[in-house]
C-alpha cells in the first residue's frame, strides 16, 4: 500500500471555508483503480493556524502516480480559488510505502 499525505497550515479564520471546499468537492477518487480511501483531518491549532491534513491510501505507488496523471485528478483539483488565501505556504506532500499492518481481527460471533 502506498500512503499520500498533504498537510496544510490553514488561517484560523478560514478553517470553515477550508472544510467547506473539500467536503462540497467532487474528488472522482472512487473512479481511480487502486484507490481505497480518502480521509480529511484536522490537527493541533498554532498560534496563526490550524494543521489538516488529506491522507489517501492506494493499492500501490503507481496508482497513486497514475491518479497524479489522470484526468480526473485535473477535475479534482481544478476548481475556482477563492478571494482569500485560506492557508499559509503551500501544502506540504508526504507519500509513504507500507511496511507493516496490522488490522484489528474479527472475533467469533463479532460482526464484521
Amino acid at each position: 500500500m502506498f500512503i499520500a499525505m498533504n498537510r496544510f497550515k490553514v488561517v484560523k479564520d478560514s478553517t470553515a471555508e477550508f472544510e467547506q471546499v473539500w467536503l462540497g468537492r467532487d474528488s472522482h477518487l472512487g473512479e481511480m483503480a487502486g484507490f481505497v480511501e480518502f480521509h480529511l483531518l484536522r490537527g493541533p491549532e498554532a498560534e496563526d493556524h490550524v494543521l489538516y491534513a488529506s491522507h489517501t491510501i492506494w493499492r500501490s505507488r503507481a496508482d497513486f502516480e497514475a491518479w497524479t496523471r489522470s484526468e480526473q485528478f485535473r477535475k479534482a483539483h481544478g476548481r475556482a480559488p477563492s478571494t482569500k488565501p485560506l492557508y499559509l505556504g503551500h501544502p506540504q506532500f508526504e507519500g509513504f510505502e507500507t511496511i507493516q499492518t496490522v488490522a484489528r481481527s474479527t472475533e467469533a460471533g463479532e460482526a464484521a
